[in-house]
C-alpha cells in the first residue's frame, strides 16, 4: 500500500519551487493561489532567500502551494488516480491542509486561503512572547517527556524514531540546552515560535471564524490525523482538527503506526521532501521511500505507484474517529 505524505514548516529552502515552474500548468496554477493567499509564491518559491521564506506568514501558504504541485504532477488525472492509486495520505503540522486538499477535502483554492490566515494567526500569536522550539534526539522517550515536564516545556512534536521537539519560552529552552535529558542530544530549530502548544491558542480563534466559509468534502482516500494517528473519514471533522491542531501536539509518532497498522509498503514525501521519509526509513525498516524534491524525481516516483498501488476500491477511508 502506497502512503503519500506532506512535509510540514521548516522543510522549504531557498529556490525549491524554481525547477516545477518547468512543468506545463504550474506557473498559471500558482499565479492564482497567490491571489488566494496574498503572497507572491512564485517570487518567494525562486527568488527570495532564505530569511525570507523563514518567516511562518510566508512559509506555510509556499509549503503548500509546492506539495500540492508536486502532488497534482505524479498522476495524468488527479481527482480520479489519486483515489484509485493511493491507500492513505498525512501531513505533518502544516502539511496536513497539502493532505486536506489531496484528499478532497479542500479545494486548492480553499486550502490556500485557509492557510494563508493560519500562517499570518500564528506569527502573530509567536510575536506576543518570545518562544521557540528544540528538537530532542535520542534518549529514553518517557524520560525525554519527564524530562520536558519538569522544565515546563510542551513536547509540541512527537515524531517517532527517537525525535521529539520540544516548545516553549527562551528561558525555559535555555534550561533544556543547560540541563539535557540522559543520552540525548537538544539541537534549537530555526522557527518563530512554540508551535502546537498553548501560545498559538489566538490563532486558533482566528481559524475557527474562517471554518464557515470553507466549502468542505469527506475525503475520498484515508486521512491520517496528527491528533491521535487515526483516520477521519468526515470533513467536517477533519477541519475541526486542522484548527485545533494549532496548539495541541504533533503524534507523527502514531501517524506512523498507523500507516504500519494499515500494511503500507511504500511511502513517498511531496516537496520540499526528505524530512518525513528520513523518519520513516528508522521507524518503518523494509518499506521503500521517496522524496520528491523535484520534477526529476517524477519517474521513479510513479514507478513506485505502479508497483505499490492499492487494487481499486481498497482505499475508501475508514470509519470516523472519535470527535472532540
Amino acid at each position: 500500500m502506497l502512503v503519500l505524505v506532506a512535509p510540514g514548516q521548516g522543510a522549504q529552502t531557498p529556490g525549491f519551487l524554481t525547477p516545477w515552474l518547468d512543468l506545463p500548468g504550474v506557473a498559471e496554477r500558482l499565479d492564482g493561489w497567490s491571489a488566494d493567499s496574498g503572497l507572491d509564491l512564485v517570487h518567494y518559491g525562486t527568488k527570495a532567500e532564505a530569511d525570507e521564506i523563514r518567516d511562518t506568514a510566508v512559509a506555510q501558504p509556499l509549503l503548500v502551494a509546492a506539495g500540492l504541485v508536486s502532488a497534482q504532477a505524479l498522476f495524468d488525472d488527479p481527482a480520479a488516480d489519486f483515489p484509485r492509486l493511493v491507500g492513505a495520505a498525512a501531513g505533518h503540522s502544516v502539511g496536513e491542509i497539502t493532505a486536506a486538499a489531496a484528499t478532497g477535502v479542500l479545494t486548492p483554492e480553499a486550502a490556500m486561503q485557509l492557510v494563508s490566515v493560519r500562517g499570518r494567526a500564528m506569527a502573530e500569536a509567536a510575536a506576543v512572547t518570545e518562544t521557540g522550539m528544540s528538537a530532542v534526539l535520542g534518549g529514553d522517550p518517557e524520560e525525554v517527556l519527564a524530562h520536558l515536564a519538569k522544565l515546563g516545556l510542551t513536547p509540541a512534536n512527537v515524531n517517532g524514531a527517537g525525535q521529539i521537539v520540544a516548545a516553549g519560552t527562551a528561558e525555559q529552552l535555555a534550561a533544556l540546552s543547560a540541563d539535557k535529558p540522559e543520552k540525548a542530544r537538544v539541537i534549537p530549530l530555526k522557527v518563530a515560535g512554540a508551535f502546537h502548544t498553548a501560545h498559538m491558542e489566538p490563532a486558533v480563534a482566528k481559524l475557527r471564524a474562517l471554518v464557515p466559509d470553507l466549502t468542505v468534502q469527506d475525503p475520498h482516500t484515508r486521512y491520517i490525523s496528527n491528533r491521535d494517528g487515526q483516520a477521519v473519514a468526515s470533513g467536517q471533522e477533519i477541519v475541526r482538527r486542522l484548527v485545533a491542531q494549532v496548539s495541541n501536539p504533533v503524534r507523527w509518532d502514531l501517524c506512523m503506526e498507523t500507516f504500519k497498522a494499515l500494511g503500507v509498503t511504500a511511502i513517498i514525501e511531496v516537496s520540499p521532501a526528505g524530512t518525513l521519509v528520513g523518519l520513516a526509513k528508522r521507524a518503518l525498516p523494509g518499506v521503500r521511500t521517496l522524496a520528491l524534491k523535484t520534477p526529476d524525481n517524477l519517474d521513479a516516483a510513479r514507478a513506485l505507484i505502479a508497483e505499490h498501488a492499492e487494487p481499486a476500491g481498497g482505499n475508501a477511508p475508514a470509519a470516523d474517529a472519535q470527535a472532540e
